[in-house]
């Protein structure tokens, strides 16, 4: 069973310095409808303009990725973490007991685009930790491990049985991800188009997917797919 999320059907608020589309609920973006998938609470697709950002804020008991499709995010926080995460970097944060960060774009002329995601922790009260994962080398053609629960194959441990993938196709290039059974997935086009199971799907479209067995995605428009896989 497939239902698809279009791009346009997105929550939006464009804040000037901010312009920002929601799959799911969000600030002042309310569908009850849409509150999130399983685990994964939170799909914000931001774009930041040169010099903005968001100022010191706290979070507490959610895991916290955020994927940056273009420019760059200059991030401090609370743990001692003061860095440039740039074009094809991963970010993430357990927030756990408590942490506070920054985002802001660092360049005086180039926005910066990403994708923020939010996933609700198997539990409550974990110590806040900070890891990154550089993917903008990673071979198109092919599906890469980026968080896990266990923190196999050099993916990002995180507190929740979800396994995250990035997937880069060319047009033409293929990739499969096998769903076990009692097994869900959302995915998520990040950038050009593809079709899964045969659905055409562009950037900013998601499928939430239960009982396929096997999602088949094909390149139709140089892509970036997240694919989340959850129970």
């Amino acid at each position: 069973m497939m239902t698809i999320r279009k791009s346009e059907d997105r929550g939006h608020a464009n804040h000037g310095w901010l312009d920002s589309h929601f799959s799911f609920s969000f600030a002042e973006y309310h569908d009850p409808k849409h509150m999130g998938f399983r685990s994964l609470r939170v799909i914000n697709d931001d774009r930041i303009a040169p010099g903005g950002g968001f100022g010191m804020h706290p979070h507490r008991d959610m895991e916290i990725i955020s994927y940056v499709l273009g420019g760059e995010l200059e991030h401090k926080d609370s743990m001692g973490n003061g860095r440039v995460i740039r074009t094809g970097d991963f970010q993430y944060m357990a927030a756990g007991t408590g942490v506070t960060h920054s985002e802001f774009n660092p360049s005086a002329a180039k926005e910066t685009h990403l994708l923020q995601v939010w996933i609700l922790p198997d539990h409550k009260g974990v110590a806040p930790r900070y890891a990154e994962k550089a993917m903008a080398k990673a071979a198109a053609g092919k599906l890469h491990l980026i968080a896990s629960k266990s923190g196999r194959a050099d993916s990002i441990a995180i507190h929740q049985d979800m396994d995250l993938w990035l997937a880069k196709l060319r047009a033409g290039e293929s990739g499969t991800h096998a769903l076990r059974p009692q097994r869900h997935a959302w995915v998520h086009v990040a950038e050009g188009e593809v079709e899964l199971n045969g659905q055409r799907l562009k950037a900013g479209d998601a499928a939430a997917v239960g009982e396929e067995g096997s999602l088949n995605l094909l390149g139709k428009a140089g892509a970036q797919v997240l694919l989340f896989d959850l129970n």
